[in-house]
Parts: structure tokens; sequence; C-alpha cells
């Protein structure tokens, strides 16, 4: 690492700049499944024949921000290793108030499509910066510093329903939060361009490539590790992204208010899991347990046409899957690389920008031809997915201590 821990204290406000970032980008990657409405209109779409606005191009362009991820990825994490995480740093957050100008500007969805593309770009760029400067400056709980990156992602994401809720009151455009967030990114890019960061030690790590074998091996649990990152960010994103309409299928009157529940057990998650960790609760154990749970909850939400199942079962797809698990995936991942952190961040990133993508794309053509079935057929996919999850957890727990401990011999 790069400094003891009273020299690190100097850091402190650049680790506030970096989760503050990550504040934001938790606006942008949920605001748009709360305003499908409103740019399904904006961009033209017919309504079905049920008389409600299609939706499928708004959920294509949300992902689309996957793609933008996994084409940024491989370039972000070497960026991020190579050139300075601050450079890293700042491309994301400029390419975020990017993304919150240019979605409310145009009127084609085609166009937006490209802007959905730099909002997952933006994201690759401040995933490599934000994940290995928390570790740096927090060496000491290095998986801790990780986990509240999702901290900060939860918390605005239990705030921003009430955000929603307060300028519809005071009759403003939607476009308010966007123009917002897009100010305050640019404020935040500022601040990464002046604050201090951590240094890499690039001349120690050069000498240990040339006089010892380079720690980095794709082993099975590495690379179940790295998967992780696909069938954990499938398991939140579909739910995030797709229970309005399974909440207006079961009858909620304001399906909004599940988002609440979702961000409420997300954050409770982030701070009982961080305390866990803290009394010596495996990283490895968590990646098994929470998807085991969320797939129950999965169940009883297929299986009971209820609306207070939805409401319990935002609250515990929040808390199990949304909780962190990708997060504890991304570190225990960087155990594995301890010399390229920022390329490890990348690997498990492009795991789940490909989930994004994938996840999102399969979801929009479910609600295109299966019209009123597809919430059900949503919730099918998602258990299938997270139970891949849990099996290739199994493999990293297994086998990771052993393989990690051989790594680092």
């Amino acid at each position: 690492m790069a400094s003891n821990s009273n020299t690190n204290h100097k850091y402190y406000v650049t680790a506030l700049a970096l989760y503050f970032a990550y504040f934001i980008l938790g606006i942008a990657s949920s605001i748009m499944g709360q305003y499908k409405t409103e740019f399904a209109q904006a961009w033209g779409s017919l309504k079905l024949s049920n008389g409600t606005v299609d939706v499928s191009m708004v959920v294509s362009v949300i992902a689309a921000y996957g793609l933008g991820r996994l084409i940024a990825y491989p370039f972000a994490g070497p960026v991020s290793d190579k050139i300075g995480r601050r450079i890293s740093g700042f491309i994301g957050i400029a390419l975020y108030a990017a993304f919150f100008f240019g979605m409310i500007s145009v009127h084609n969805m085609w166009i937006a499509y490209g802007i959905g593309i730099i909002n997952g770009i933006a994201n690759s760029f401040l995933d490599t910066c934000v994940s290995p400067s928390v570790m740096e400056i927090f060496p000491k709980s290095a998986s801790i510093a990780n986990l509240f990156t999702k901290f900060a992602i939860t918390l605005v994401q239990f705030i921003l329903p009430f955000v929603i809720s307060l300028v519809a009151n005071a009759q403003l455009s939607y476009k308010t939060i966007f123009i917002g967030c897009g100010i305050l990114m640019i404020v935040d890019a500022i601040l990464v361009l002046v604050l201090p960061f951590p240094k890499q030690n690039k001349e120690r790590n050069i000498a240990k490539k040339v006089n010892a074998k380079p720690k980095h091996r794709f082993t099975p649990s590495a690379i179940a590790s790295i998967l992780i990152g696909f069938t954990s960010s499938a398991t939140f994103m579909i739910w995030l992204n797709c229970n309005q309409e399974l909440g207006i299928s079961y009858g909620i009157k304001d399906p909004s208010s599940l988002q609440s529940f979702y961000a409420v057990g997300a954050t409770i998650a982030v701070l009982l899991t961080a305390q866990f960790i803290h009394m010596g609760l495996k990283e490895t154990t968590v990646l098994i347990l929470y998807p085991s749970v969320s797939i129950g909850m999965l169940l009883l939400c297929y299986f009971i046409n209820n609306p207070m199942v939805l409401y319990i079962g935002s609250f515990v797809i929040g808390y199990a899957a949304a909780g962190g698990v990708l997060q504890l995936a991304t570190s225990t991942t960087i155990g594995f690389f301890p010399d390229s952190k920022g390329s490890a961040t990348s690997l498990v990133m492009i795991a789940s920008s490909v989930a994004n993508y994938v996840v999102l794309s399969a979801a929009a053509y479910l609600t295109k031809v299966t019209g009123g079935d597809a919430p059900r057929m949503i919730i099918l996919m998602n258990i299938v997915i997270t139970l891949i999850g849990v099996g290739l957890a199994i493999i990293v727990k297994k086998r990771g201590q052993t393989e990690s401990k051989n790594i680092s011999s």
C-alpha cells in the first residue's frame, strides 16, 4: 500500500469526493427506470393493446449502459493502473455529467442509446478509480472500504423516490433532477483533479515483476470470482429495473414505493455486512449466503401473487442482492491479482457489464413477446441466474483460500 494509516489521513477528503461520485452514480443507475413512461413518450413510443405506453425501448436504452461498460472496461483498468487513479476518476465523472445533460436533450431513441453507452463508459472509469483508491486509502479495512461504495449508492436510491415526489409536487419537470446531478458531477470532477491521491508505488511493482513471478493467475476460483460479477449484478439489476411492472401486475398502485424498500434493505445490508466482516465473517461466505437468500425470496414472489410479498421481497432483494455482493466479489478478485487492482476491478465489472446488457436485453425481449406474463417470466430468469451464482461462490469458497495463499507465497 502507498502509505501508513497516519499519512493516509490526508486522503480522507479524496475518499469522500469519490464516495460522493458513487452517490450520484446511484441516481444514474436507477433514474431511467423511474421515468420509463416519460422517456418513452419523449422518444415517440406507441401504446400497447392494453392502453399503456410501450416502454421496451427505454429498457433497451438502460441495457446500453451495460454495453458501454463492456466497451470501456478493457481500457479503464489499464488507464487506472498505468496512468493513474485521478485520470480514470476524472474521465468517469466528466462523462457522467455528459450523460445527465445529454439524456434530457434528445428526442430520438437511438441517440439516447448512444448516451446510455456513455453512461456505461463513465461507470467503467469511475469503478477502476474508486475501488482501488479507497482500498489504498484504507488498507487495513480494504474490503469494508470497497463495500461502502455500495452504501453510497443505496443511500441515494433510498432518498431518490422522495426527491422524485418533491419534484412532482412542485410541478417541476423530471429534467430538474438530471440538471442538478450534472452540475454536482462537474463540481466533483474539479475536486478529483485537485485533491491528493495515494501513490501507487509503480517502481516497487516493476521490481516485483523483474525479480518474482507475477501475481496474476486465472485459477478456477479466480475465474469463478470474476463470473460472480455477472450473476450478482444480474440479480439486482433485473429486480431494480423490472419491479415496477411486476408491482402493477400484483395490484400495487404506486410501484415506485418498492424502490424505497429495496434501498432500505441494501443500505442496512452494507452496514451489517461491514460489521460482520469486521467481526471475522469471510467474504466468501457472504457470496454464498446472500444469493441463496435472494433465490428463496424470488421464489416466494413468483408463487405468491400478493402486494405485501413484493414489499417484503424488495427489502430482502435489496439486502441480499444489492447489499454489497458485487463489491465483495471485486475485493475477492483483487486478492487474486494484487499487483493490478484496477485491471482486476475491470475483470469483475466486465462480467457485470455483460450481465447488464444481456439480462436487460432479455427482459426487454420478454416484455415484448410475452406481454402481461413478462414480469413473472423475468423472475424465473432471475432465479436461474442467481442459482448459478451460488454455484460459483461455492467454488470460490472451497478452492479460493488455498489458491490465494499459493499466489501470495
